[in-house]
């Protein structure tokens, strides 16, 4: 398994810094959803994770060595990220943009090899996108095109992915379709899913852990009980709500009743 950390990292754009020494170990073969208000740092922190980003300070470590020593293809290899609303060309199928998810492991003017169309095949299986991976990616539906493009981002063979937001502007049911997914496929495949969640319930319901940033730093990380509390809701979220379990999943959920009064 690929292992990710980050140790005494700082990050910032231009002279205004966003994350400020951060120590954050992300457990292996688990998912692990980033929450936090907006512009708290998630995104730049998973931008960062991936490399897209240099830290000012601190180092990311990739299987114990600076991901930064690590040629662009080799890190590929290891990580796959999603970002928010990604924007395929005009007219791309399905099955050419899962296929560009074989490109770390292309050269030159080199045909995909056996176990590149392999792999394509087995993304486009797991990920059920079949019945319509010759339609273009801007002709389906919210849901079917994200499920398009995790089928690409699993089909490089990572062993860690990276969503921004997975779920962003897709109605309830297709929520759920993306993030049972991706709970299927950490479950099935034992990859490490780190991804950045807007909803807390979301992230409570489908993931093993939880990382709370609040102003760029990490202030509680654990199992969704252990993180989703009164008191986190009330300091880092602003807001007065009740946390109960589900009947059925036993998770807790959150019910927001008011806003917290400034002080």
């Amino acid at each position: 398994m690929t292992k990710l950390q980050m140790d005494g990292v700082s990050i910032a754009y231009e002279s205004k810094i966003i994350v400020k020494d951060l120590n954050l170990t992300l457990p292996e073969a688990k998912i692990t959803a980033l929450v936090g208000p907006n512009g708290s740092g998630k995104s730049t922190i998973l931008k960062t994770l991936a490399r897209i980003l240099r830290p000012s300070r601190g180092v990311i470590y990739l299987d114990g060595k600076s991901i930064h020593q690590y040629p662009t293809k080799d890190v590929a290899k290891k990580l796959s990220i999603l970002p928010q609303n990604p924007i395929a060309p005009e007219g791309l199928s399905v099955r050419d943009l899962v296929s560009y998810g074989r490109s770390p492991y292309q050269s030159g003017i080199r045909r995909m090899s056996k176990e590149d169309l392999e792999m394509i095949e087995w993304a486009i299986d797991v990920t059920g996108v079949h019945e319509f991976m010759n339609r273009p990616v801007d002709a389906l539906s919210g849901g079917q095109r994200q499920r398009a493009w995790i089928a690409m981002a699993i089909a490089q063979g990572t062993d860690v992915l990276l969503l921004d937001e997975p779920t962003t502007f897709l109605d309830m049911a297709h929520q759920f379709e993306v993030l049972e997914l991706l709970k299927r496929l950490n479950e099935t495949q034992h990859c490490t899913i780190i991804m950045v969640v807007h909803d807390l319930n979301h992230a409570a319901r489908f993931a093993d852990y939880m990382t709370v940033i609040h102003s760029g730093s990490v202030v509680r990380k654990g199992s969704p009980s252990e993180v989703l509390t009164p008191d986190i809701l009330r300091d880092v979220f602003r807001i007065r709500a009740d946390v109960v379990g589900c009947l059925h999943t036993g998770v807790p959920i959150c019910i927001p009743y008011g806003l917290l009064e400034n002080t």
